[in-house]
């Protein structure tokens, strides 16, 4: 059973549904596995929890 992670932005419910949906056919189409296959987990992260280059993201975006 594969299993898909995406580590991103907090996101809609609209829009969680269509990176799933995306997510799946594509990768069932590359790797040729039925879409009842897939399994994937969605982290949302806030800009105020990841940092890059010494700073948050939070104030780099500002």
């Amino acid at each position: 059973m594969p299993f898909i992670q995406f580590d991103g932005p907090e996101l809609t419910k609209e829009k969680k549904a269509e990176l799933v949906a995306k997510l799946t056919q594509a990768s069932s189409e590359v790797l040729g596995i039925p879409e009842q296959a897939f399994q994937i987990l969605i982290k949302e992260n806030s800009m105020d929890n990841i940092g890059a280059g010494g700073k948050l993201l939070s104030e780099r975006h500002q």
